[in-house]
């Protein structure tokens, strides 16, 4: 088998870019490799290293990629394939990740915010790409790691009639409370996605980075997403006037919007409860058992809605808070 060093050798030889100076940028929780690749006049692209031998594909993101440049945002364009073997070269859209320019200009923050929101408003007024849906069903199921993983790491032992009961349950919930015309979504809508690109205008000076999982779905999720982010505190009156924004831009239904918000919240970020726990328990990262306490917030407060009355006793006695003694039995 040839290896991946030899195969990227091979797609950049292919290119204009082959003899710039490459150096590693951070990678994030998938299997994906970022490189940024500088010419000799200093201009930059990235090398996306996306291996299918572990279950990367980047024909997703190309095909996401396009459709959203077509709608006037600032996804990276494709400069560059080679979808067999998983190599991309992307336009550098830069490294002003929303969370490190709030960081420098606390100031900016609550224009980001809304320059973020105004892009949601955009892209879900756009005609709808055909997507594999986001329903309740598989929404119920991805909730069920934070019982499967979550729980289950921290007790030692896991009980599948328990995840087989709320699954059902909040299926039913889902059903009834997130529904109305899907939109795309993104799924991973939040503050370190996220690029600042003030020299562009309107909705375009948001750049786009995680898109490749994309379903339909409904319009709350990535505002959820992007408001209740499990790797910085949002304040809480930036929140509320974000949805209030998108509310009154979109003309949503306000009761409608804000049950969804919550439903999504407990949806989300119970899944999020167990995907950390599997990415420390199960890949060596003990890293993201550290954000589990702002999800844990976010989870416990979304429950707090009536909607999800049905589940909400049931999830308090069961799921273990994220005590300082439980956190260290996600840990390798």
């Amino acid at each position: 088998m040839i290896d991946r060093k030899t195969l990227c050798e091979k797609f950049l030889s292919q290119t204009p870019y082959v003899d710039w100076q490459r150096g590693l940028l951070a990678g994030d929780a998938s299997n994906r490799r970022y490189e940024r690749l500088t010419g000799p006049d200093g201009r930059t692209v990235v090398l996306m290293d996306a291996p299918p031998e572990k279950g990367e594909d980047v024909r997703p993101f190309v095909r996401i990629a396009d459709y959203l440049r077509t709608q006037g945002l600032s996804a990276p364009e494709i400069l560059a394939q080679d979808a067999v073997h998983g190599f991309l070269l992307l336009e550098d859209l830069g490294d002003d990740l929303f969370s490190r320019v709030i960081q420098r200009e606390p100031a900016l923050e609550k224009e980001l915010y809304e320059a973020a929101t105004d892009v949601l408003v955009a892209l879900h007024q756009a005609p709808m790409p055909k997507l594999e849906p986001y329903g309740p069903r598989l929404m119920a199921e991805m909730s069920g790691l934070a019982l499967s993983k979550y729980r289950t790491g921290i007790l030692g032992h896991c009980d599948p009639g328990l995840q087989s009961r709320f699954e059902d349950h909040f299926e039913d919930i889902l059903r009834d409370t997130v529904k109305g015309d899907p939109v795309l979504v993104q799924r991973d809508y939040h503050a370190e996605n996220l690029l600042w690109l003030p020299d562009r205008t309107g909705v375009a000076r948001v750049g786009l980075l995680d898109f490749q999982d994309a379903r339909a779905g409904h319009p709350a999720f990535d505002l959820m997403s992007l408001l209740q982010d499990a790797r910085r505190d949002v304040p809480a009156g930036i929140e509320m006037q974000m949805i209030s924004r998108y509310i009154a831009a979109a003309n949503m239904d306000e009761s409608g919007f804000r049950t969804a918000y919550s439903v999504l919240s407990v949806q989300r970020n119970m899944r999020i409860l167990g995907v950390f726990a599997r990415l420390s328990i199960d890949y060596g990262k003990p890293h993201y058992v550290t954000l589990i306490p702002r999800v844990w917030d976010h989870f416990i407060r979304g429950l707090d809605h009536p909607a999800l009355a049905p589940v909400a006793d049931l999830l308090r006695d069961s799921l273990p808070a994220p005590s300082p003694e439980n956190l260290d039995k996600l840990r390798p």
